[in-house]
C-alpha cells in the first residue's frame, strides 16, 4: 500500500511533500515544541495540498480536518475572522467540493476530477458574491473585536474565491489559495512578534504557498492531457 501510494506521486511531488513537511517540523522543534495541533494541522494541510494538486478528492477530505484544526489555532490567538472562515465557510465548501469532485471523475477515474472551464459571467457573479461576504464579514470581525482586521478581511475575501472557484473544479482555485496565503503569511507573523510559538504557523503558510503554486501549474497541465484525451476520442458516425 505504502509502495503504491509512494509511485502515485511523481519525483517533484514528492520532494516537495518532504520538503514542507521538514520545515514545518523543525520549525516546530525550534520554536514550539509542545503544540501538536498546530503541528498536525500544518502536516495534514500540506498533505492535502499535494493531493489537491493531482485531482484526487482526498485532497478536500484533508482540507475538511484542516480547517477544523486551524478554526481551534485561529481562536487561541483570537483571530475570530479566521476561525469563523474556515469553520464556517471553508470547511463546509470543502464538504460540498468533495461531493463534485466525487461526481464528476475524468473518465471514471475516481482518484482525478476532470477539469473545467466556468463561463466568464460566472466570474462576475463570483466577484459579486465576494464583495457582499467580505463586507459582511467586516461587521462580524469589527464585532468580535478581530486582532489586525484589515488582512483578517482580506483573508475572507480570497477564501472565498479560492473554496468557490475549488468547488466549480477551476484551476484558478490554486492561486486564489495562493493569495489567501500570503495574505495569512502577512497575519500569522504579526501573531508570531507577539508569540514566537506562532511562527510554525507562519512556516506553514510558508509551505503551502509554494504548494499552491505548485497546485496552479500541475492542474494547468492536467486541463491540457484532459483536453488531448477527449480530443483523441474516436468520434461517432451519423448512419445516412
Amino acid at each position: 500500500m505504502i509502495k503504491k501510494l509512494v509511485s502515485y506521486f511523481s519525483l517533484l511531488e514528492r520532494i516537495l511533500w518532504c520538503a514542507s513537511v521538514a520545515v514545518i517540523v523543525l520549525s516546530f522543534a525550534i520554536f514550539d515544541g509542545e503544540d501538536y495541533l498546530t503541528l498536525s494541522a500544518s502536516i495534514i494541510g500540506v498533505t492535502s495540498l499535494i493531493f489537491s494538486a493531482k485531482g484526487n478528492p482526498v485532497g478536500q477530505g484533508l482540507m475538511v480536518a484542516f480547517s477544523l484544526l486551524y478554526g481551534v489555532i485561529s481562536y487561541k490567538f483570537r483571530y475570530y475572522g479566521e476561525m469563523i472562515t474556515y469553520v464556517g465557510m471553508t470547511m463546509p465548501m470543502a464538504v460540498v467540493a468533495l461531493v463534485a469532485w466525487l461526481k464528476n471523475p475524468f473518465h471514471g477515474n475516481r482518484s482525478q476530477v476532470a477539469v473545467n472551464r466556468p463561463a466568464k459571467r460566472e466570474y462576475m457573479l463570483m466577484l459579486a458574491l465576494t464583495v457582499i461576504v467580505t463586507a459582511i464579514f467586516f461587521f462580524i470581525l469589527a464585532a468580535f473585536d478581530t486582532k489586525n482586521i484589515i488582512p483578517s478581511t482580506l483573508s475572507v475575501s480570497t477564501s472565498f474565491m479560492a473554496v468557490y472557484l475549488t468547488f466549480r473544479r477551476d484551476p484558478l482555485f490554486a492561486l486564489a489559495y495562493a493569495a489567501n496565503d500570503v495574505i495569512l503569511i502577512i497575519l500569522w507573523t504579526m501573531a508570531s512578534i507577539e508569540n514566537t510559538a506562532y511562527i510554525p504557523v507562519t512556516v506553514c503558510f510558508a509551505a503551502f504557498l509554494a504548494n499552491d503554486i505548485y497546485g496552479y501549474v500541475s492542474w494547468r497541465k492536467m486541463a491540457r492531457l484532459q483536453s488531448s484525451a477527449l480530443d483523441d476520442r474516436p468520434q461517432s458516425i451519423d448512419a445516412d
